[in-house]
């Protein structure tokens, strides 16, 4: 019996729309062209494309966009969960972000979803034991984009960072799939304990802008953080938690709210 060809192309829905929605810009716009197809058309993956426009963003006089890139591509060949997180975290952006329209806007402008694939990279050279290398990725990252994330902390796929201003996660925090946070959040310790020592985000969580969840605490599947809340302790699985110090203040109103991306305490305070 003959053997299904090992050439055949695997089906990519994702690459393939954002590389028709880079035809359709570049149409649209043609002075982004040079941009668009450097960026995009230029290259036979989502993980070169990526690989590309990280290296671009975090290029300094201390580390060549050369050497940048061939570190990425090593990260994504060597680590294929590594691409799979970018699709799940493009698709979270495009069904969760109403200012996002297409595929291709994460990966050319949204900083959150940039910051969010060199954490990536990083944290897989932080479990390479790179961890020199890796530290570089947080500073860059920390510098081009303002986002400081520990590349020993851990996060899931699915995520969709908006505006992503001043977003700190620290060393041992845990980020579940699907979690949604606006700007100013703050995953961090209460002190200087060398330890498990930051938050637990499970599966599904919204957390408003400028809220801080303190300490080795868990905050429970499909919760609801208030913009501008203190969590100092546990929050159960669906309920929303408001104020300084954060208190229970209600049901979480849905069941996916990192989802519905639903802020409104209307009827819950």
């Amino acid at each position: 019996m003959q053997q299904p060809s090992s050439n055949v192309a695997e089906i990519d829905p994702v690459w393939q729309r954002i590389s028709e929605e880079a035809r359709d810009a570049i149409a649209d716009e043609p002075l982004l062209g040079g941009m668009i197809h450097g960026t995009v058309l230029h290259h036979n993956s989502l993980e070169r494309a990526l690989s590309f426009r990280m290296s671009q963003k975090l290029a300094s006089a201390e580390m060549s966009e050369q050497i940048l890139r061939e570190i990425a591509d090593e990260a994504y060949a060597s680590d294929k969960t590594l691409g799979d997180a970018a699709r799940a975290d493009i698709v979270a952006v495009f069904e969760r972000d109403p200012a996002c329209h297409r595929f291709l806007q994460p990966l050319l402008y949204f900083k959150g979803f940039q910051a969010v694939q060199a954490y990536r990279v990083g944290h897989w050279l932080w479990k390479e034991g790179r961890k020199d290398l890796a530290y570089f990725f947080q500073m860059r990252v920390s510098e081009v984009f303002g986002i400081d994330v520990h590349p020993a902390a851990k996060i899931g796929r699915g995520i969709m960072i908006d505006h992503a201003h001043s977003i700190v996660i620290g060393e041992t925090a845990i980020v579940g799939d699907n979690v949604s946070m606006l700007h100013s959040v703050t995953l961090g310790g209460t002190g200087k304990e060398d330890d498990d020592r930051h938050p637990k985000i499970e599966d599904g969580v919204l957390i408003g802008a400028g809220a801080k969840v303190l300490g080795n605490i868990t905050v429970g599947h499909c919760s609801r953080v208030a913009a501008g809340s203190v969590v100092l302790e546990k929050v159960p699985p669906m309920k929303t938690v408001a104020g300084v110090p954060a208190k229970i203040v209600g049901e979480a109103g849905c069941s996916q709210p990192s989802i519905t991306m639903d802020q409104l305490l209307s009827g819950q305070v």
